[in-house]
């Protein structure tokens, strides 16, 4: 019998990576110490990540290392940081953390239920590796797909095809990654997003992205993602078929019916 497999995000789904807080400012200061003054690197990094993200490079864009050395190319220095190395240094609590109270547990009910668990994420499995096994998340995947592992990136439904096993559920928090991905899959795509408003937080999960106070919360969270402002709709491909507050609600929803 197939495996029944549910996939998940991870950062900004189950945890915190040092990227933003620690090893963006660390790649900084080294790049700056090398130029002889005070550069703006994480923009000029980031700008070549959306770039390459725009023209669907999907493994490119994930890839800081090229990156790094594209724009140290630019500003003609040597690239002299191991990226990696910044991870595994930085993957220590609390500079790393799981964003809920008991995902482990969690996790384990859910595998209790009978399913399987997977990552699928844009990260580079030497980027990603550090920071699960600092928070204990390792153990509980069977398959772990990153970009350079798979040949491509979300949301593309090629990388969700390289799992083993019938995909039931993809849970994650970006509507341009993950609900896209999960949708173009034809699979149940459940958005994790732990700020709904009051209004929102009282309907049940599968109620939740039939509502139209919801369709304008993932409008606006759409423009934040893309930042564009003026974006004035939201495409079906992006709006999740479920909505989740927190991972101990997804037990409640991880039954034949709900995935049906």
């Amino acid at each position: 019998m197939s495996k029944r497999l549910i996939s998940f995000d991870l950062d900004g789904t189950l945890m915190q990576n040092p990227f933003g807080a620690w090893v963006f400012p660390e790649i900084a200061r080294v790049i700056s110490g090398q130029l002889g003054r005070e550069h703006d690197v994480v923009s000029e990094m980031v700008a070549e990540h959306e770039q390459r993200m725009s023209q669907k490079r999907y493994v490119e864009a994930y890839d800081w290392d090229d990156i790094l050395v594209s724009r140290c190319d630019a500003w003609c220095i040597e690239k002299r940081v191991d990226i990696e190395s910044l991870v595994r240094k930085h993957s220590v609590m609390p500079k790393v953390y799981l964003l809920e109270d008991g995902i482990l547990q969690v996790l384990e009910e859910i595998k209790k239920l009978g399913f399987s668990l997977a990552v699928v994420t844009n990260g580079f499995y030497k980027f990603q590796a550090p920071v699960m096994k600092a928070l204990g998340l390792l153990d509980y995947f069977d398959e772990i797909i990153t970009p350079e592992r798979a040949g491509t990136g979300k949301p593309d439904p090629a990388i969700l095809q390289k799992l083993q096993g019938e995909v039931i559920a993809h849970v994650g928090d970006r509507l341009d990654h993950d609900i896209q991905l999960a949708n173009r899959s034809h699979v149940t795509s459940i958005l994790i997003e732990r700020n709904l408003p009051e209004e929102l937080l009282k309907l049940q999960p599968q109620m939740r992205a039939n509502n139209h106070g919801m369709r304008l919360f993932c409008l606006e969270k759409l423009r934040r993602e893309c930042k564009n402002p003026l974006l004035l709709e939201l495409p079906e491909l992006l709006m999740p078929r479920m909505v989740i507050r927190s991972m101990g609600e997804l037990l409640s929803v991880l039954d034949e019916q709900a995935m049906g």
